[in-house]
C-alpha cells in the first residue's frame, strides 16, 4: 500500500495534476533526503546539505531526555494516584486542570525560564508526556484485582510491597500503553517546541525550510520524523516484551 500511495504520488506530479511548488515528487524528495544526509556542507550554498544527521542526533536527544523524565515521574505518580485514595484526592485534581491546557501555551514559560536552550524543548516535551502516562499508570493500579491484594495483605505483606509486588506487576500493560501514547507525543512536541525554543533539530530545520520555501525539506522532516517514531516506538514494545510476556496485550 505504501508503495501505491508514491507511485500515484510521483504520477500526480509528473502529469501535472499536482503543483510541484507546493507538493514536491517523490524523486526529488529522495534527492533532497540524499543531500541532506550526504552532502558536503562546506562546499555548497545549500544551508541542508550535510546537516541531516546532527539534526535527527539533536531532536532525538531531546526526545529521549525529556520522555525518561516524564516517564519516571508520571509512573510514580500515577501508581500513587492509583493505589492512594489520598493522593487521588490531593492530586487528581491538579492533573485534571493542568492536562487541558495545551502544551504550547507553556512555551513562553519554558523561554523566559530556560531561554532559547534545548532545555527548553526537553522541558515541553516532558510537560506534553506527562498527563497521558500518568493517567494510564493510574488506571492500571486501580484496576489491580482486589482478590490479589487481599491475598498478599493476608499473607502479612505490607502496603509498600503489595504496591511494588503487586500493584505494579498488574499495572504494567497500561502502564506500556501510556508509555507508548507519551513517546509519540514526544515526537510531536520536539517539532513543536524546536520551532519556536531551539535554533538546531529537525523542527528548526522544518520551520527554517518553510521561511525560504523547501517543500522538499519540509516532507523529508516530516517523514524522518514518521520513521523515528515509528522505530522508537517498536524498541519500546521489544523492551517491554521480556517483562510483560505474560501478558495477552504485549506481541
Amino acid at each position: 500500500m505504501p508503495l501505491l500511495l508514491i507511485v500515484l504520488w510521483e504520477l500526480a506530479t509528473l502529469t501535472g495534476l499536482v503543483d510541484t511548488r507546493s507538493v514536491p515528487a517523490p524523486h526529488t524528495v529522495v534527492q533532497t533526503w540524499w543531500t541532506w544526509t550526504f552532502g558536503n556542507g562546506g562546499g555548497t550554498a545549500d544551508p541542508y546539505s550535510g546537516t541531516w544527521l546532527a539534526a535527527v542526533f539533536a531532536s532525538t536527544q531531546r526526545v529521549v531526555l525529556g520522555f525518561l523524565v516524564a516517564a519516571v515521574a508520571g509512573t510514580a505518580i500515577g501508581l500513587l494516584i492509583g493505589w492512594s485514595h489520598w493522593a487521588r484526592v490531593l492530586l487528581q485534581p491538579v492533573i485534571d486542570i493542568l492536562r487541558p491546557i495545551p502544551t504550547t501555551a507553556w512555551v513562553p514559560f519554558a523561554v523566559v525560564f530556560f531561554g532559547i536552550q534545548p532545555t527548553a524543548s526537553i522541558f515541553l516535551i516532558a510537560l506534553g508526556c506527562f498527563p497521558p502516562i500518568v493517567l494510564n499508570a493510574s488506571a492500571g493500579a486501580l484496576g489491580t484485582p482486589k482478590v490479589l491484594v487481599s491475598a498478599a495483605r493476608m499473607l502479612g505483606t505490607s502496603p509498600r510491597m503489595t504496591l511494588w509486588r503487586v500493584g505494579l506487576p498488574s499495572a504494567l500493560p497500561a502502564v506500556l500503553t501510556g508509555l507508548r501514547v507519551g513517546l509519540a507525543l514526544a515526537w510531536v512536541l520536539v517539532i513543536v517546541s524546536e520551532m519556536v525554543a531551539v535554533k538546531s533539530g529537525l523542527g528548526f530545520s522544518l520551520w527554517d525550510a518553510y521561511y525560504f520555501g523547501r517543500m522538499d525539506v519540509i516532507v523529508v522532516a516530516m517523514l524522518t520524523v514518521g520513521l523515528l517514531g515509528y522505530v522508537s516506538d517498536k524498541v519500546l514494545a521489544l523492551a517491554a516484551r521480556p517483562v510483560l510476556r505474560w501478558s495477552p496485550d504485549v506481541r
